[in-house]
């Protein structure tokens, strides 16, 4: 199991749950927010709102409440001042491990995340301490019914993405950052609304993690994926067939 992949299907995985429901949408609600504030208040002039939205309709958001967050955002009366934050370090068994946060108050999300870091035996470092060994991409994920992948990487190559990696949990196309919005529209046309297109980080190489570090580092990252503030984290990290069965057990 790949780490990257294990850490960006961690969101999809607890949105299908209810008791996550309600958290999902409150992460999902502050991305809206952030996008309609940072460009137009409207999707189809605004590519990181029209990724939120279509992100929000991946998890069965109500319409309403939807467009409630983009007038709030537009009209300046949401009284939330997002700021974007990203953290570094290393989790156990020498992991490196990148958080991509959105926060009203940065010295709270910044003790909630050390202290995941600490309690999980990782060290967070400074900006820049382990992000040299991730590249920076844009991320579009379609969930297995929208295709085999064969149909999946045909239609990827034609919109111009650079790789696509098919599996169980689905489809995830990778593109350059500067073609994220051409890749990600061209993607929609040919095969609707993904189940989530950002940019993220994908790490240049993997580290296995033995059976002893790796169900701390997966508490350490749910943890992580707990906080309200957190958006995203990826990890450089690869766990064998036999130790996630070994850890199921």
């Amino acid at each position: 199991m790949a780490g990257h992949s294990q850490f960006k299907n961690i969101m999809y995985r607890k949105g299908a749950q209810d008791a996550k429901r309600a958290k999902l949408f409150s992460k999902l609600i502050r991305e809206v927010t952030v996008a309609s504030k940072t460009g137009l208040p409207d999707p189809n002039g605004n590519p990181r709102l029209r990724a939120a939205v279509s992100a929000c309709r991946a998890a069965n958001m109500p319409k309403d409440n939807i467009e409630r967050a983009i007038k709030k955002a537009a009209g300046g009366d949401d009284g939330n001042n997002f700021e974007e934050i990203r953290y570094e370090g290393y989790g156990p068994g020498g992991v490196a491990v990148i958080v991509e946060a959105l926060t009203d108050n940065r010295n709270r999300t910044a003790s909630e995340v050390r202290a995941a870091f600490s309690k999980h035996g990782g060290n967070l470092g400074e900006t820049g301490a382990v992000s040299f060994m991730f590249d920076r991409i844009g991320l579009i994920h379609y969930p297995p019914d929208k295709g085999d992948s064969d149909a999946i990487f045909e239609a990827a190559l034609e919109a111009g993405a650079e790789d696509v990696v098919s599996g169980d949990g689905g489809h995830d196309v990778y593109c350059a950052p500067d073609d994220f919005s051409v890749v990600r529209d061209a993607l929609e046309e040919a095969l609707g609304d993904p189940e989530a297109a950002h940019l993220d980080w994908r790490p240049q190489n993997t580290i296995e993690v033995a059976e002893s570090e790796a169900e701390t580092l997966l508490k350490m990252i749910d943890a992580l994926d707990d906080n309200d503030d957190v958006q995203r984290v990826a990890a450089n990290f690869d766990i064998s067939e036999d130790v996630m069965a070994q850890l199921g057990d």
